[in-house]
């Protein structure tokens, strides 16, 4: 399984938000965090943002959305683990 990273405009484009919303929303567990892509960059993985447009889309509470994140960013190890095996 490949992984895509999304750079910041990409994910905020994804999410339909403006930049201040956009890191608003991470910043309250929102959205999940950016993982490191190297000493000045990051980026968003495609899947976990997908996820949380679906459970925008489904009509989840914040709360529903802030365990989703936390969920998500838990099991990045496994995805990247999973996608690294192939």
């Amino acid at each position: 399984m490949a992984l895509k990273i999304l750079r910041a405009s990409q994910a905020q484009q994804a999410t339909g938000l403006p930049r201040s919303s956009f890191y608003s929303q991470v910043t309250k567990g929102l959205l999940p965090p950016s993982v490191q892509l190297g000493p000045r960059s990051v980026g968003w993985v495609e899947s976990e943002i997908n996820a949380v447009n679906a459970a925008r889309i489904l009509g989840k509470t914040d709360e529903e959305i802030k365990s989703l994140v936390m969920r998500l960013v838990k099991d990045r190890v496994h995805l990247a683990e999973g996608a690294a095996n192939v």
